[in-house]
């Protein structure tokens, strides 16, 4: 039996890594996006007396939150090579070679990220059966989605280390 990696870093994120920062992303986007549009239209309201009812859906307020995404991913991504929910859990966007990711590829992910979902999801298998774990967009893209930081700890107590009880972190 072939003991796991003492760590991830460096190798390609799976599918639950991915879909947790995705999960994390949206929650953190709507809700920046919604506080913003209700701080926007009190401040229209207050000071040039427009008022503006975002129930009614209009498409400016869509135009606006696909907007908002682009700067939200493109910028992380661009800046760090991070969202805000990849930074949570320890994954980082880069180059397909491993290298840091540059603005232009930043840019095409954004861009073709909606391919992914577009396809009726088709565009993410390959982040369940490729070898490299890359969804459509990051084909497109030539990036890749790794671990970041140790996404694991080396235990040493629980591998039977004869030490082990000198490691134990405190209760």
């Amino acid at each position: 039996m072939t003991e796991p990696p003492a760590s991830l870093q460096g190798h390609y994120a799976g599918a639950a890594s991915r879909a947790a920062a995705y999960a994390v992303d949206v929650a953190v986007s709507t809700t920046v996006f919604s506080v913003g549009a209700a701080a926007a239209t009190y401040l229209l309201r207050l000071v040039a007396g427009i008022d503006v009812d975002v129930d009614r859906g209009h498409a400016g307020w869509a135009v606006g939150y696909v907007a908002w995404l682009a700067v939200y991913y493109g910028y992380g991504w661009a800046a760090t090579g991070r969202s805000v929910g990849g930074a949570l859990l320890g994954l980082r966007v880069t180059a397909r070679d491993g290298g840091p990711l540059d603005v232009r590829r930043a840019l095409v992910r954004v861009v073709a990220f909606p391919v992914s979902f577009a396809t009726a999801g088709v565009g993410f298998l390959g982040i369940l059966f490729g070898r490299e774990r890359r969804a459509l967009h990051d084909v497109i893209a030539g990036t890749a989605v790794v671990y970041d930081w140790e996404a694991r700890t080396p235990r040493p107590w629980l591998a039977g280390s004869p030490r082990g009880a000198a490691h134990r972190p405190p209760p």
